[in-house]
């Protein structure tokens, strides 16, 4: 059984996150289990004390976190009637990072599905706070679901890399599944501004070739200085419908989407993008 973690702030565009992990794993057995984490704003004072009214503000969002949680299954499974599939809910009083990583120490989940806007909803915004912290420190591969976005198979997968990665079975395990369950192609994109590869790059190219070899996939290299445009750029010419990255540590990933070029391509992302972790 896959176990899949969807945090929800109950928006709209939580469900629509829960929707599309739904559709995406439809001929999979999965345990999706539903997270909603609550904390009340006296919770961050320090040195607080606390009273009656306090505990009864408490229980009046335990309540409410849990009623959440049963509407948002109900609504899910009259959309989706799937015997493949099975819903947990947990409503935690914690804050949404520690809580997933207690649960992945657990061992409840193998991966994460996220909308990527919370409830405020501003376009121009790519990640929310918390979409931030969970992408920078996510142990098990993480989804994460633009507001708005109905559900497309995967048919055509964008895959940029630098070939400074040490390619192992785990980083592409969940790649191959999604391409076979959907007979995909993997676009692999190198950006650069020049054609050589160094000998390391070489290597990992080659350790990436064996591992797709039963997949459909081709490699392209693009001249570019500007790679977050390049992304964007191939992105929309060539009708990806799911972005991939791998998120290691002092990486051109990591400068990519913690860096200053993080609302350049904000901007154009607005298709489904999976991280996995190096380490994974």
């Amino acid at each position: 059984m896959k176990k899949i973690l969807v945090p929800t702030d109950f928006s709209e565009n939580s469900l629509n996150a829960i929707r599309y992990a739904v559709q995406l794993f439809k001929n999979e057995s999965c345990n999706f289990i539903l997270l909603n984490t609550y904390t009340p704003v006296i919770y961050h004072v320090e040195h607080m004390e606390v009273g009656a009214a306090q505990y009864g503000l408490l229980d009046a969002m335990k309540e409410a976190s849990q009623k959440g949680l049963e509407k948002i299954q109900e609504t899910i499974e009259a959309e989706f009637q799937n015997p493949n599939h099975i819903f947990y809910k947990i409503s935690s009083f914690n804050m949404l990072v520690s809580e997933i990583d207690k649960l992945y120490e657990e061992n409840v989940m193998d991966m994460i599905v996220m909308g990527t806007q919370g409830a405020s909803g501003l376009k121009e915004v790519l990640f929310g706070s918390n979409m931030i912290h969970v992408l920078k420190t996510a142990k098990c591969p993480l989804l994460a679901i633009p507001s708005g976005f109905s559900f497309e198979e995967p048919h055509e997968i964008l895959f940029p890399s630098d070939y400074n990665v040490d390619f192992k079975e785990s980083h592409v395990n969940i790649i191959q599944k999604l391409a076979s369950f959907y007979h995909s192609r993997i676009n692999v994109l190198h950006v650069s501004n020049t054609d050589k590869l160094t000998t390391t790059q070489k290597m990992h190219q080659k350790q990436l070739e064996v591992f797709l070899k039963d997949i459909s996939h081709l490699f392209h290299l693009v001249h570019d200085d500007d790679i977050p445009s390049a992304i964007a750029e191939f992105q929309s010419k060539s009708r990806i419908n799911l972005l991939v990255m791998l998120n290691n540590k002092h990486s051109f990933f990591e400068n990519l989407f913690f860096g200053s070029k993080v609302k350049k391509i904000g901007l154009h992302l607005n298709i489904p993008f999976l991280v996995i972790p190096a380490k994974a």
